[in-house]
């Protein structure tokens, strides 16, 4: 991975100008600055609703990806509990490749107040046009509330990860109700890659399973759960076993044989979801399952 060449600007209490202002300066300053010419290639609007409990994971997995995917990044931090303002930390990151440096932006903004209610205003001047909208959400969504409701609005795709969520399997017909609203993918779905393709070796004997233990997150469980109901066309009876990653599954009693190959990074797994831009109409056939709707 290369060594990232930042240069960074913050404020309080700023507006929306400012921050276009001072994204311009870095990357003027980082152009004539540089010993490499430096090429603004995003590829997207990278957008990660990140509360303070999420903040820090969000920042350490965006890090990760890093030149993988250069893009603008709005990392949105709600304070609703603060006195109303927006703070900003703006930094230009530069990723030396041959004899040019590839360049991204990241913009962590701390939405205070009645701001935190209101993203899309400060959002919408921030995205480049033409290109595609991705939306992180960090932890369970407060479904129909305007904040979540005004990013679905703007976004191309909504990537979640379920794991993160304590409301399971209930919370599946919620999101259920986005399907034909916004695309959606699952980080916890995608971790289940290699258990599913196993699963699906073991065809015709598993066609007739009656029951699957899990031994790995709720939303694994209920996700291969509602992925065998609706892919047979019957009940499939679930046990979870919670670990925090997916270590085993057992068919009607019998463990199945570990799949080959390592689980993806953090980074590794959100990196493969912002390559993707169709639906999955095989997960969303799951995720209904598995809410029973």
């Amino acid at each position: 991975m290369a060594t990232a060449l930042t240069s960074y600007w913050t404020g309080e209490n700023v507006s929306i100008a400012q921050i276009e202002r001072e994204l311009a300066r870095l990357r003027a300053a980082s152009s004539e600055e540089g010993s490499q010419p430096n090429l603004r290639t995003s590829v997207m609007t990278h957008i990660a609703w990140a509360p303070p409990e999420w903040q820090h994971a969000a920042e350490e997995t965006l890090a990760g990806m890093a030149e993988r995917h250069p893009s603008r990044t709005l990392l949105l931090v709600p304070q609703p509990d603060a006195d109303d303002g927006l703070d900003a930390l703006v930094s230009l990151r530069c990723f030396p490749i041959g004899d040019r440096a590839i360049c991204g932006e990241v913009i962590e903004l701390t939405l205070r107040g009645t701001r935190a209610s209101a993203p899309a205003s400060i959002v919408l001047p921030l995205l480049i046009s033409d290109l595609p909208v991705f939306c992180r959400w960090r932890g369970q969504p407060e479904w129909g509330a305007p904040a979540f409701e005004q990013l679905v609005g703007v976004t191309d795709r909504l990537v979640v990860d379920s794991t993160e969520w304590p409301e399971l399997p209930g919370a599946y017909a919620q999101l259920a109700e986005l399907f034909d609203r916004v695309v959606v993918s699952d980080i916890a779905w995608d971790r289940t890659e290699r258990w599913r393709g196993l699963l699906a070796s073991l065809w015709p004997g598993v066609g007739e399973v009656k029951k699957i233990r899990v031994r790995g997150t709720q939303a694994q469980g209920h996700l291969l759960r509602g992925w065998l109901t609706s892919r047979l066309g019957h009940e499939v009876e679930l046990e979870v076993d919670e670990r925090e990653r997916l270590e085993g599954i057992d068919v009607d009693g019998v463990a199945a044989a570990f799949p080959p190959g390592k689980p993806p990074g953090a980074s590794d797994v959100l990196s493969a979801q912002l390559d993707r831009f169709s639906r999955d109409k095989i997960y969303e056939a799951a995720v209904r399952a598995a809410a029973g709707v």
